[in-house]
């Protein structure tokens, strides 16, 4: 089987690994967590790091940092994989969908203005498989209506929004090092912010909100969102050869888009002129598609050993989130989207077969 998605780990994970378990540190104390956090902020052009047990509790933790609340709006893409809403509702707050950019599938900041009430607190913008959003158009929306902005990074470690990457261009960013993430840490995640206030509150909310001079003494209800040492000693590792995967994965694409894009029916996933995609899974439209027709491609490409996966389904269109209201771009990617075997240990050769069969699965 072609896999959709690989880690790769090496002989620095494992020996940053022996280390922490040597250390006897391995739970949440330890000093690769404060490392990681340092470094990845540094890498992202932020100040501060908060690392935590996986990118939904980043989201829920940023949300509760703000204060988010009951009564209150979040707006955040339908077009996203459903943890972005769900870390809203988590919280007791409502959120309101916006549609996808028609060209880079993306959030589209033209449909913002029209979505935002007396009620909106937040908007979070998703940088989606990997493209950036256009954070210059959203962040403008938001000073003028005194918003807060969180991007969700968690797919788009490394992208580049106008030669900056992404993770320091809002008030919190949040990441995810799942599996099959850029950079993993097994399960994990993590807030960026320059905003030291924020990082305060973010790290006690982290550890029960236990108060830091009166051991056990708790200010609020906190949460258990902490980062173990020996996740974050892969994490440091990985960090280290984040470049070489962005640009082994560039190179990949490359592979994919040589091979897709003169092929009819097929759209090559997309990167715009102001942005970097790290394209995080290779993911193509097919042209004039429904969710069946695609399904059945997806279906015939396991019979040939090639795992995929369909591009998200909308939000909306779910039943925790199910309101009746169209989002027709979201829509149509989400129907005739496919996302294509992606994993760095992928050859040449592989790529090859998978465009080869994916051609004549559409054919027959």
């Amino acid at each position: 089987m072609i896999p959709i998605a690989e880690p790769i780990l090496g002989e620095a994970e494992m020996a940053n690994v022996v280390q922490a378990v040597k250390s006897t540190w391995i739970s949440s104390k330890g000093e690769f967590i404060p490392l990681f956090e340092k470094q990845f902020a540094g890498y992202c052009g932020a100040k501060h790091g908060v690392a935590v047990s996986n990118g939904t509790v980043a989201l829920h933790l940023a949300l509760k940092a703000m204060d988010i609340k009951e009564g209150d709006e979040v707006i955040v893409p339908t077009l996203t994989f459903i943890a972005t809403a769900n870390a809203v509702r988590y919280v007791g707050a409502t959120p309101v969908f916006v549609d996808s950019h028609p060209e880079y599938w993306c959030i589209d900041p033209s449909r913002i203005r029209g979505r935002i009430t007396k009620r909106t607190r937040v908007i979070i913008p998703v940088h989606l498989y990997g493209h950036p959003c256009d954070m210059d158009a959203i962040n403008t929306l938001a000073k003028e209506f005194g918003l807060r902005v969180i991007e969700d990074a968690a797919e788009a470690h490394g992208a580049l929004y106008k030669g900056k990457k992404v993770g320091g261009l809002s008030h919190i960013s949040c990441f995810s090092f799942y599996g099959n993430k850029l950079i993993t840490t097994g399960e994990g995640g993590m807030c960026l912010t320059s905003d030291r206030l924020l990082a305060e509150r973010m790290q006690a909310l982290r550890d029960h909100s236990m108060n830091p001079v009166k051991r056990y003494w708790h200010d609020e209800v906190g949460f258990n969102y902490r980062m173990t040492n020996i996740q974050a000693a892969i994490g440091v590792a990985q960090l280290q050869r984040l470049d070489e995967f962005i640009e082994q994965k560039r190179r990949l694409v490359g592979w994919y888009n040589s091979r897709l894009g003169e092929v009819s029916g097929v759209t090559c996933p997309p990167q715009m002129p102001w942005a970097r995609s790290v394209y995080w899974i290779y993911s193509v439209l097919l042209s004039g598609c429904s969710e069946e027709r695609r399904d059945r491609v997806m279906a015939g490409l396991m019979k040939d050993g090639i795992e995929t996966r369909p591009i998200f389904y909308p939000i909306h269109i779910q039943p925790p989130y199910s309101s009746g209201e169209r989002y027709p771009e979201a829509e149509r990617i989400g129907a005739c989207g496919i996302s294509l075997p992606s994993a760095l240990t992928l050859t040449e050769d592989n790529v090859d077969y998978v465009c080869q069969r994916l051609v004549a699965r559409l054919r027959s």
